[in-house]
């Protein structure tokens, strides 16, 4: 892996600068912030969670953790459960992220 790239990295959209001082400035922490939402989505097991829910239990802003969610689904190491639940803030659905051994079965029609 290299961990100067996204998504071992924080990364940012397009050529904006403050996007870019943005993810410069989580690079030292984002690895304890990936860590510790990965660690909620294990113990959630198959009811997966919320960015938003992990920010409550946490005390983390929803901002700063939502990214992780992101470079842990780029990683691989969490998938989309199928599953939707409404944000608290909100009320709009959102995905519900699992560890990939929770992830929907392919339909077993489909072999390669």
């Amino acid at each position: 892996m290299n961990f100067e790239t996204y998504p071992d990295r924080p990364g940012f959209k397009g050529d904006s600068e403050t996007g870019r001082e943005a993810a410069d400035a989580m690079k030292e922490c984002s690895g304890r912030y990936r860590r510790m939402a990965l660690d909620l989505v294990k113990q959630r097991q198959a009811q997966g969670i919320l960015p938003e829910e992990a920010a409550d239990l946490t005390g983390v802003p929803r901002t700063t953790l939502q990214p992780r969610f992101s470079e842990l689904r780029a990683q691989g190491l969490i998938v989309d459960s199928g599953m939707r639940r409404r944000n608290p803030s909100s009320g709009k659905k959102a995905v519900v992220w699992v560890l990939p051994q929770y992830a929907p079965r392919q339909d077993a029609g489909s072999e390669a």
